[in-house]
């Protein structure tokens, strides 16, 4: 039986294999490891893609985050509002600066933060605000940037799952203070290993991500401040420089495959495909998520199939282990709470075929009518 895999990378990295290892190869000889000019290059043109005045290339979205936290003046004690549906990182991030996340809960059609639940939260030790772009669509940063300047807050983007989203024309990542990015293989614009980024307009907030990210330095052996070792890769940097020019074209393939499902799961009882968005260039859909009631059992019927699909996120934040002490944050969470355990990630990626998902969406439709 063929599968229909969840992410197709070798699929996706056929076409500029060649070029992906000359690139490599161009760095293996000219021996600049660590932030050769690869990163500048890479920087410049991912500035100019998200319509951002700096890039900064880091080790990783984590860390991205992170640096992009700390830049922002938040310190131990302080308060970061983050959305409660995320990927655990988006609070690791802030934990790890010894401040606290305060988690905020999703809007039921979007699945990103709902601003109208922001103000509630919003105490003298608030510090910040961390809108995720989730799965690849926009955030609704008109009201977000709004609270922000009526409270005198900080706007960091969680761009890690939206490279070339757009905002009412503006990239996302280029709109609040500071942008953060990841490069993790399956991301729309993914390495070949680990990697990150931060944008800015700031010139202030880019020095201090730039001097965070390596030891803290001005220059070699002057240390201004303590910071990481968290370097964008030169190699990751060489491979996403080829990459980079074909995202355009590869959000464009996977706003296509969209469509398509749109179509095929339309009618289908007991489905709730993604909205799509008036504006098209405000979801590139990182990943196409539905919801169903009998959500498991839906995903062991395609595995039967054949088909692979994935779960983004099954154990929300406010129920991890390692965030306890947040578990009562989930009386203000119904939806975030609710959506995990109906949220399935269908497969997703460019190269994905009409065949391909007229064959998903059969199965969906197979295991309804049941």
């Amino acid at each position: 039986m063929d599968i229909v895999p969840f992410v197709d990378l070798a699929a996706h990295h056929a076409p500029v294999r060649d070029q992906i290892q000359a690139a490599v190869f161009n760095v293996v000889m000219h021996g600049k490891y660590i932030l050769g000019p690869e990163v500048e290059a890479f920087e410049k043109g991912f500035a100019h893609m998200v319509g951002a005045k700096y890039a900064i290339g880091v080790s990783t979205g984590l860390d991205a985050l992170r640096l992009a936290l700390e830049a922002a003046g938040v310190k131990a004690g302080d308060e970061v509002i983050v959305p409660g549906n995320t990927f655990i990182a988006t609070a690791l991030a802030v934990s790890a600066l010894g401040a606290v996340p305060v988690l905020v809960d999703c809007d039921p059609v979007t699945y990103n933060i709902d601003a109208n639940l922001i103000r509630p939260v919003i105490t003298k030790r608030t510090k910040a605000i961390v809108p995720v772009h989730l799965y690849g669509q926009a955030a609704d940063m008109d009201a977000v940037m709004a609270i922000a300047a009526e409270f005198n807050l900080r706007v960091i983007e969680d761009a890690c799952q939206s490279h070339g989203t757009r905002y009412k024309g503006k990239g996302c990542g280029a709109i609040g203070d500071l942008g953060c990015f990841s490069f993790y293989p399956g991301k729309n614009l993914g390495g070949m290993g680990d990697g990150g980024l931060v944008t800015t307009n700031d010139d202030a907030l880019a020095t201090a991500v730039r001097q965070r990210r390596s030891y803290g330095e001005a220059k070699k052996y002057h240390h201004i401040e303590k910071g990481l070792n968290a370097r964008l890769d030169t190699m990751q940097a060489a491979i996403l420089n080829v990459k980079l020019p074909r995202l355009e074209a590869s959000n464009a393939g996977r706003r296509r495959a969209a469509h398509v499902y749109a179509e095929g799961l339309a009618g289908i009882p007991n489905v709730v495909a993604p909205a799509m968005p008036a504006d098209e260039l405000a979801h590139i859909y990182h990943l196409y998520v539905i919801r169903t009631p009998r959500r498991d059992e839906l995903q062991a019927f395609l595995s039967t199939k054949g088909i692979q699909s994935g779960i983004h996120y099954p154990i929300p934040i406010h129920k991890q282990p390692a965030y306890a002490e947040l578990a009562s944050s989930g009386d203000r969470l119904p939806v975030t709470t609710k959506i995990a355990d109906e949220i399935v990630s269908l497969p997703m990626f460019p190269e994905l075929t009409d065949a391909q998902i007229a064959r998903v969406c059969a199965a969906v439709a197979e295991f309804h009518r049941a």
